[in-house]
């Protein structure tokens, strides 16, 4: 596998330094890679900015927090922790499918977007779209710390995607929340517990044993817009137009990782090598009852 890591360090500066008319073509340029994994007809400016900077209006904090990533080395360690997760996992499942280049694409988020930087921190990642792992960030003290194990988190979501078929109209709760509980345990297995993110570990006791009985009672619902607040919770789905059921932030995360933390003590696996298995059988391992 070929991780490439673009310079969007470069290119942002460069394009925030553009008159404003210039800069979205600078940023359909500089997103070029992120184009084949968007649904046919969506907009890139569009798509981008529902948590990405803004193209259309000045704002003199972006490039104080771009220099700010660049002085912290995020970019080098981006591109340092993927090459040790993918080393980890290729030798754990020597032979899995993989896309022969994973383009990586990190931007800029936008400060006001209380979705990244309350809710997420200040960073996030999209990776199940084999060969492609875009990531969003604005300089905290948290994505600062971790913006290079939550891409070591999308690479395992890359590669399992390469190996296990997801179709939006047909997937369920149980594939999203076991391929999210595979990917932080992953991280706990190539780092330690302190790497993973805060989405698997802040819901906890009561609260996650009523999220916990929620997500398995409805494993087997399907389609995709259906999913959004099973894994993300109902104040995400909401923002991105879906319907709540009743769940607090990323419970779905933390379900997962409860599935597949049963699922390693039982079938004695690592994460790792857990990669490419079906979603059925992690839960048939973790004692969740599934459908026929």
């Amino acid at each position: 596998m070929k991780i490439v890591v673009h310079d969007t360090a470069s290119a942002m500066t460069d394009l925030l330094q553009r008159p404003l008319a210039e800069r979205p073509d600078a940023l359909r340029e500089m997103l070029s890679p992120v184009n084949r994994a968007l649904p046919a007809g969506a907009d890139l400016i569009q798509m981008h900015h529902m948590s990405g900077f803004r193209v259309d209006r000045e704002d003199p904090r972006y490039l104080p927090a771009l220099a700010q990533m660049q002085d912290a080395g995020v970019w080098s360690r981006i591109e340092e922790s993927l090459g040790t997760a993918w080393e980890h996992l290729s030798g754990a499942v020597p032979g899995i499918e993989h896309a022969d280049t994973v383009d990586v694409v990190l931007v800029l988020g936008n400060p006001d977007d209380e979705h990244l930087t309350v809710r997420s921190r200040g960073y996030f990642g999209m990776g199940g779209f084999p060969g492609l792992i875009h990531l969003v960030m604005w300089p905290t003290d948290t994505s600062l710390e971790k913006i290079g194990h939550v891409a070591a988190h999308e690479l395992h979501h890359n590669v399992r995607y390469a190996n296990v078929h997801w179709d939006p109209m047909a997937v369920t709760v149980g594939e999203w929340v076991v391929s999210e509980g595979l990917a932080e345990a992953f991280v706990r297995e190539l780092v330690g517990e302190q790497a993973m993110g805060h989405w698997s570990q802040t819901l906890t006791g009561p609260e996650l044993d009523r999220a916990y009985e929620k997500i398995t009672a409805d494993i087997d619902v399907a389609e995709m817009e259906k999913l959004t607040a099973y894994v993300l919770g109902d104040a995400t789905a909401q923002y991105m137009g879906h319907q709540p059921v009743g769940l607090p932030d990323f419970a779905g995360y933390a379900a997962g990782l409860r599935i597949v933390d049963a699922h390693l003590a039982a079938s004695g696996l690592t994460a790792a090598r857990s990669t490419a298995l079906p979603a059925r059988e992690i839960l048939t391992n973790a004692g969740v009852t599934t459908g026929a």
